[in-house]
């Protein structure tokens, strides 16, 4: 019997975390202030990059991430910007006391 789209994707998805320069979505989180920071060194940076080619998710989290820090910029800018629907208040937080340290 074939295995579903959906099954065989989530099976190659488990796969390419088991190769050789893959992180996990964890390990990932763990990255993303020095990526955009710039900070992170080449090898890093190209695992880091090889990581948003291929999860969804953490391409989408990268997004929402960098639009919590310009809100947060904006706002101890002095500037009031809404947030926009989608991004979770508790990153939104986290972010801001992140900027306090």
């Amino acid at each position: 019997m074939m295995s579903s789209p959906k099954k065989l994707m989530r099976r190659m998805h488990g796969m390419m975390f088991k190769l050789p320069l893959m992180i996990t979505c964890n390990e990932f989180e763990s990255f993303i202030l020095a990526y955009l920071e710039d900070d992170l060194p080449a090898k890093q940076k190209f695992v880091f990059e090889m990581h948003l080619k291929i999860c969804r998710e953490c391409r989408e989290y990268l997004k929402a991430y960098r639009t919590s820090l310009s809100l947060a910029k904006s706002a101890l800018g002095g500037d009031h910007v809404e947030p926009p629907g989608g991004v979770p208040d508790d990153l939104i937080r986290a972010i801001l006391e992140g900027r306090k340290s």
